[in-house]
């Protein structure tokens, strides 16, 4: 099984130095890089702006691992109503931001799970400044939230950096 130092891969059978308990992506799903040249879309380190009307930020999933030292993030992207997106924009460097009600969002990034992650209703919670915001995903028997809300295993772990190195 290995440990949080080495592993053997579940897809290629090797030894693989360092697991990964971390992974993101750099835009949301809808983004596409003709958009770059588009005044009216944006995309930056923490945030994100599709045709002056789908707003986005960089948030974490976080889920326990139940077996280990550390926690599993998930990097992604959520959407954000204009008036939310707007009100985390007022505070992005404003102490005390934390203490702002969740905001609902769209999940915005697709993860290696069936069915789709694209869509998923979240709650977004706004972090202390120079943080980013955590992700709670709706209780549903999607397995992401599931394992959000009920933790996973080292060899979980294992899996997901499988199927990261090696995607299909």
């Amino acid at each position: 099984m290995g440990d949080a130092d080495s592993y053997v891969c579940g897809c290629c059978g090797q030894r693989h130095e360092g697991l990964p308990f971390s992974y993101g992506v750099d835009a949301p799903v809808y983004w596409r890089e003709e958009m770059a040249d588009d005044p009216r879309c944006l995309l930056e380190q923490e945030q994100c702006v599709i045709n002056g009307e789908h707003f986005f930020v960089r948030a974490r999933i976080v889920i326990p691992v139940l077996d280990g030292a550390t926690e599993f993030d998930w990097g992604v992207w959520v959407s954000l109503s204009r008036t939310n997106f707007e009100r985390a924009l007022d505070l992005w460097t404003t102490p005390g931001r934390e203490s702002e009600p969740p905001h609902f969002g769209w999940l915005s990034t697709a993860l290696p799970y069936e069915p789709t992650t694209v869509s998923l209703k979240t709650h977004v919670h706004t972090q202390p400044v120079g943080q980013r915001p955590l992700v709670e995903l709706e209780h549903t028997s999607h397995p992401l939230a599931v394992e959000q809300h009920h933790g996973i295993t080292l060899a979980r772990v294992q899996e997901i950096a499988g199927r990261m190195l090696h995607p299909a």
